[in-house]
């Protein structure tokens, strides 16, 4: 897997973490340029998915298997955006608090990504 992606993948959820949890901090819900910065973070992750994906068709294996490698990557391509539509519904804080929580949801699947591809 590319190491550098993962850790790109992983900061940048981190940051839009740190980012929107300010916000929360000062009560605003999440704003336009919040979606940009999570609309960022997605497209990294997709990156990654891609990569995962025809890393996989070359003939690459996980470590710790196919089935659970795929379904990581899924959940780590998904989790931002849904965090995003949720904090659509909650114009309050509590949405950028979604989506603090999203991205460090993200950084955690990224760290659990390495560890099943690496073994």
């Amino acid at each position: 897997m590319l190491d550098a992606l993962t850790l790109a993948t992983g900061v940048a959820g981190l940051l839009l973490a740190a980012w929107c949890g300010w916000a929360a901090y000062r009560d605003q819900p999440t704003k336009d340029w919040h979606f940009i910065g999570m609309a960022v973070v997605s497209l990294l992750a997709l990156i990654q998915l891609v990569a995962g994906i025809v890393l996989l068709a070359q003939g690459e294996k996980p470590d710790q298997g196919t089935t659970i490698f795929v379904a990581y990557l899924i959940g780590s391509f998904a989790c931002v955006p849904a965090a995003g539509f949720m904090s659509l519904a909650e114009r309050t804080k509590w949405g950028s608090v979604t989506v603090a929580a999203g991205g460090v949801v993200l950084a955690v699947l990224e760290v659990r990504l390495y560890d099943i591809w690496a073994g």
